[in-house]
């Protein structure tokens, strides 16, 4: 099959994965090898005010029964505690935790270091123009936007 040939969801995809396994790999290298990629995909989801589980678990199309055992155990790994929410006492946040903080911040410096290589693969126009193209089609397809 063709390149031009492959669907553009899994050519998205295909990105996605690669990505995510880079951030795994950074994650381990610095010492978060505990981490697993689901549980990695809750944390991404995570507000920097915390978040509701419920929430955690709609993003990320999972059960909230799921979503609550990869909290607990990143709560177990002190990456993440759960907090009354502010705006209504009887429901809890979870928040990343200072450790996890800096989970967060390996993450996220994993994700800008693939970033730049695949900007220097295409060169900014074209990155610029992808960013912008994925962008507007958050707009159809992203309802937490």
């Amino acid at each position: 099959m063709a390149n031009d040939e492959l669907p553009v969801g899994l050519l998205m995809f295909i990105s996605f994965r690669y990505l995510e396994g880079r951030v795994h790999e950074a994650l381990e290298a610095a010492g978060y090898g505990d981490v697993s990629i689901a549980q990695g995909r809750v944390a991404a989801r995570i507000a920097p005010g915390g978040s509701r589980l419920t929430d955690l678990a709609e993003q990320a199309q999972i059960t909230k029964q799921t979503a609550g055992f990869l909290v607990d155990q990143l709560e177990k790994s002190g990456l993440v505690e759960r907090v009354p929410d502010p705006m209504d006492k009887r429901a809890r946040l979870v928040r990343f935790t200072e450790h996890g903080k800096r989970l967060s911040a390996a993450a996220n410096a994993a994700v800008a270091e693939v970033e730049a290589e695949w900007e220097a693969h295409l060169g900014k126009r074209h990155m610029d123009q992808l960013r912008r193209a994925l962008f507007e089609l958050r707009e159809v397809t992203d309802p937490y936007m």
